[in-house]
């Protein structure tokens, strides 16, 4: 587990299955990725978290407040099919419950896994993307100081969302070694 200030991050439990799926079900949280999924869409993706962290150590982790409640994800996920426009990489994401919208949640998750993912993995970069319009995560990225990197940018045809424009941001251990884990610990 990973402890900040106001949350922890920590390995995914059978009762987080239920508030990970109504997240998903929430059409404004989905808007960026083509609507709400399906219980059985959802179960799916919870499941290819469970095995990315066993498989790579490594993973989106679940978010809660000091009290246990869920508030959503946050965590570094491997992409390694090289079939992925940006090639194999490994990509910072998150996604928060509507009511955790706001709160600088994001940021502070982020920031926590990003120092962590650099800690215990043999990684130079860490990439972050997300469409043009979600200007919510182009936020997160800017105050993680993510270097915007548009000749990385990349298009997708996803039977979901359509035709999907990815801005790419990046995250070098270099740059984020001076900043560290203050405030986190595992």
């Amino acid at each position: 587990m990973i402890r900040t200030p106001r949350l922890n991050l920590r390995s995914w439990r059978e009762d987080h299955r239920g508030p990970f799926a109504a997240m998903h079900a929430d059409r404004e949280v989905m808007a960026d990725q083509g609507g709400p999924i399906d219980r059985a869409a959802s179960d799916a993706k919870f499941d290819r978290y469970l095995a990315a962290y066993l498989d790579h150590g490594t993973s989106r982790w679940a978010v809660e407040d000091a009290a246990g409640l869920f508030l959503g994800y946050v965590g570094v996920m491997p992409r390694l099919a090289p079939t992925h426009p940006l090639g194999p990489h490994h990509e910072i994401g998150w996604r928060f419950t509507r009511s955790a919208w706001g709160h600088g949640f994001a940021t502070e998750g982020a920031r926590a896994a990003l120092a962590h993912a650099f800690r215990h993995l043999s990684l130079d970069e860490i990439l972050s993307y997300t469409s043009a319009d979600n200007r919510r995560s182009q936020s997160v990225m800017a105050r993680l100081d993510l270097r915007r990197a548009p000749s990385r940018d990349f298009v997708v045809e996803d039977e979901r969302a359509g035709r999907w424009h990815g801005l790419v941001w990046v995250a070098s251990r270099q740059a984020m070694a001076p900043a560290g884990a203050q405030g986190y610990s595992t």
